[in-house]
C-alpha cells in the first residue's frame, strides 16, 4: 500500500510540474492555461495512484492496474479537442492540446513513481514550448506574406485566386475580407506561406489577369 507521505509527495510534485507547463500556456493567453494544466496533471496522478492502490487492496480480484489509467489517454483527447479552434483556413490550439496530453502523461508517470522520467519530461516540454517556438517561427516566417487584392464584389474572384495560388503550391493560412471605400469593391487579404522557389512577380502577373482584380499588393 502506498503511504500517505508518498501520495502527498507525488501530488505536490505534480502540482509543480503541471503548473510549470501551464504557466507557459497562461502567459501566452492560450485557451487552456495554468489552472487547467494543474487539474489535468493532478487528476491523472490521482487516477494512477488509485489504480495501484486497488491492486494492493483487492489482490484476489486481480484488478488490471492499467485499465483505469488507459482511460486518461482517451479521455484527455476530448478535453484537448476543446482547445482547437478553426479560423478560416488556419487551425489554432494544437500545441495547447498537445501540452494537455503530455501533462496527463507526466501525471501518470508521477503516479506510478517514475520521478526522474516525469521531471526530465517536464523540463523538455518547457524548453520546447519556450524556445523551440522562436526557432520554428524564424523558419516559417521566411516564406510568410500577406497578399492584398482589391477586387469587385463578384464571388468568382476569390475562387480563381485560391485556384491560382494552389497551382503555384502556395499555402493559404487565412483569408479576411474588408469593405472598400467604394461600395462595389472589397479587399481580400490572404495570409500565405510561399515556397522559397516561388517568384512573386510571376504570381502578380497571373493575378492581374483575373477579371475583377484591380490592384495587388504584398506585405510581410
Amino acid at each position: 500500500m502506498i503511504s500517505e507521505q508518498i501520495i502527498l509527495l507525488r501530488l505536490f510534485m505534480m502540482l509543480f510540474f503541471s503548473g510549470l507547463i501551464g504557466w507557459e500556456r497562461e502567459r501566452l493567453d492560450k485557451p487552456a492555461g495554468f489552472r487547467t494544466h494543474i487539474l489535468v496533471g493532478l487528476g491523472s496522478t490521482i487516477i494512477m495512484i488509485v489504480s495501484f492502490s486497488m491492486a494492493d487492496l483487492y489482490p484476489d480480484m486481480m484488478p488490471d492496474v492499467g485499465r483505469i489509467a488507459a482511460q486518461v489517454v482517451s479521455g484527455i483527447g476530448f478535453l484537448g479537442a476543446g482547445t482547437i479552434i478553426r479560423e478560416g483556413f488556419s487551425v489554432k490550439g494544437l500545441t495547447t492540446a498537445a501540452s494537455l496530453w503530455i501533462t496527463a502523461a507526466v501525471g501518470l508517470a508521477v503516479g506510478v513513481g517514475f520521478y526522474l522520467m516525469a521531471g526530465m519530461s517536464t523540463l523538455l516540454v518547457f524548453i520546447t514550448l519556450n524556445y523551440f517556438n522562436r526557432w520554428e517561427k524564424r523558419i516559417s516566417d521566411r516564406g510568410e506574406k500577406k497578399l492584398y487584392c482589391l477586387a469587385d464584389e463578384s464571388s468568382h474572384v476569390l475562387d480563381e485566386i485560391a485556384n491560382l495560388l494552389e497551382k503555384k503550391e502556395v499555402k493559404i493560412k487565412n483569408i479576411k475580407i474588408e469593405s472598400s471605400e467604394f461600395k462595389e469593391d472589397r479587399t481580400a487579404i490572404f495570409e500565405l506561406k510561399i515556397p522559397l522557389h516561388t517568384e512573386i512577380e510571376e504570381i502578380n502577373s497571373s493575378l492581374l489577369k483575373i477579371e475583377g482584380i484591380k490592384e495587388v499588393g504584398w506585405r510581410k
